[in-house]
């Protein structure tokens, strides 16, 4: 992949917009009080200012085509919302084509499905990797959550088979934080970085943060270390994942926090800025 050129422009990664009136998010369970409420474009924006975002990507929390008219809805609505990773059913291509075809793709630069810890063998069917050549050509990213050995072999599969989709890890691919045994987590981190078109989101996932009682940066520092050794920044994008990340740290304090962690795992500035937004802007194609 070519390298993102140089530039100043902050980009928040990745985080979600929602009315829980209008959304069913079956992955949000009682742990998850502080966070089942509305969270709409001006509760972010004071935040965006006081942490210094330009711009962000708006990431799809359900799979339903409502979903995609939401997000596309709150990229017209807020200026600040870049681009958006829409829902496709990827295991169902024509369905798929259907909804592609139905989004108002004027913000649409990614998509995902969500796969929990649920098998990926339907990744590398035939119909898959054909959809999945058809994205590329749009330009648009694939996002996804693998955390299990399998998950990762047919991520990387379709990788080798599709090597010209951007695909963009989320959430440090789960590192194992509270449990402090991260060699299988590193196995499959080198698998992944060992395909030039796959990236990864520096952002804490809900499963880390459901696990923690409370945010634990220093705990972060060697699997962003890790991350940084496997990908360097030009594979590398910051991002908040709020509000989810409000669960144990507030937007602000988050993104200073992972960018602390950039510089002490050994990044320089022109690197760290790198991650902190033209990454993003290059891998989503989301311009300047």
């Amino acid at each position: 992949m070519p390298t993102p050129a140089a530039g100043g422009r902050v980009i928040d990664a990745h985080h979600h917009l929602w009315q829980v009136s209008r959304q069913d998010q079956p992955w949000r369970t009682h742990q998850h009080a502080a966070i089942a409420r509305d969270f709409e474009p001006e509760h972010l924006r004071p935040e965006l200012a006081r942490a210094g975002v330009d711009s962000t990507v708006l990431v799809q929390s359900v799979d339903s085509p409502e979903e995609n008219d939401r997000l596309a809805e709150y990229a017209r609505q807020a200026p600040f919302v870049a681009g958006f990773v829409g829902w496709l059913p990827l295991a169902r291509p024509e369905a798929a084509r259907a909804e592609l075809d139905r989004i108002e793709t004027g913000a649409l630069c990614g998509v995902r499905t969500l796969v929990a810890r649920d098998p990926l063998g339907w990744l590398t069917e035939p119909g898959t990797v054909r959809l999945c050549h058809e994205l590329a050509e749009r330009g648009l990213a694939w996002d996804v959550v693998p955390v299990t050995d399998e998950q990762v072999r047919a991520v990387t599969a379709l990788a080798g088979a599709v090597p010209e989709l951007r695909i963009v890890i989320d959430h440090l691919a789960r590192p194992p934080v509270e449990r402090g045994d991260h060699r299988a987590w590193s196995e499959r981190l080198a698998a992944l970085a060992a395909h030039p078109a796959v990236a990864l989101k520096v952002s804490v996932g809900i499963d880390v943060l459901t696990a923690w009682e409370h945010w634990d940066r220093d705990a972060l520092l060697p699997h962003v270390a890790e991350a940084v050794r496997h990908f360097g920044p030009e594979r590398l994008m910051l991002a908040s994942n709020w509000p989810v990340s409000l669960l144990r740290r507030d937007y602000v304090g988050t993104l200073a926090d992972l960018t602390d962690l950039l510089a002490r795992a050994g990044l320089g500035a022109r690197a760290v800025a790198m991650v902190r937004g033209q990454t993003a802007a290059h891998w989503y194609g989301i311009g300047a």
